[in-house]
């Protein structure tokens, strides 16, 4: 039993990866729904839950990236601004929420790592499970140029529109793994395995890693 990690740039192929590398090794994928059952193990109910990964994460103002999330109710009862300005109350508030999104899914991560046979894309799980045995963290990257054109053929867009839209999603995902993790994205030593997919097409890349799996050590506290 084992879990993947994949971090991807946008346009690399990584979420296409993990699809077929699901079906080589027969691992489920993480997904909103696997979400939903890990944390009812930490008896959070569904509609707790908001997958706040690096998709939903937007280069925009801290403001504005605030006023558009959905604020969890139990928030609310904490009091430790009640003297401070109704402006600065709110602030504060949506800051905590955030955060709090981000500790959902990693509770998320870690109840499903106990499961195993799991491919994780994004979320931070190269981080959240860096040191966890039975893990395999792997990176996916293809020239700019490449992605580019993937996206524009994908998305129906111009090679101009599909350069702006790769090249915003990569700082958002940096960003977000710098504000909630410390990291450097693109760091190649957070992976077992970075693949360039400009090289190796989706089956290729998914052997590849299918088979770096079984160079992985045991982990003896997941489920059997």
């Amino acid at each position: 039993m084992a879990v993947i990690t994949i971090s991807r740039q946008h346009g690399s192929g990584g979420r296409e990866i993990a699809a077929r590398v699901c079906d080589i090794l027969q691992y489920h994928y993480f997904d909103k729904r696997l979400m939903a059952e890990a944390m009812a193990e930490q008896h959070v109910t569904e509609a707790d839950i908001t997958d706040y990964h690096e998709d939903a994460y937007k280069l925009r103002g801290f403001l504005d990236r605030l006023l558009g999330y959905r604020r969890p109710t139990t928030i609310a009862d904490v009091g430790f601004w009640d003297k401070r300005p109704e402006a600065v109350k709110e602030v504060e508030v949506a800051a905590l929420e955030e955060h709090l999104a981000v500790w959902l899914v990693q509770a998320a991560i870690k109840s499903a790592y106990e499961r195993g046979n799991i491919v994780i894309v994004g979320r931070g799980g190269q981080v959240v499970l860096a040191d966890r045995p039975g893990v395999l963290h792997v990176r996916i990257e293809a020239p700019l140029e490449v992605r580019v054109r993937r996206v524009a053929e994908r998305d129906r867009l111009s090679l101009k529109e599909a350069q702006e839209v790769v090249i915003n999603r990569d700082k958002a995902s940096a960003e977000y793994l710098k504000r909630f993790y410390g990291v450097d994205w693109s760091d190649p030593l957070l992976y077992h395995l970075v693949i360039n997919s400009g090289k190796w097409d989706i089956e290729a890349a998914a052997r590849c890693i299918a088979s770096a799996v079984s160079c992985l050590p045991a982990h003896p506290g997941q489920r059997q």
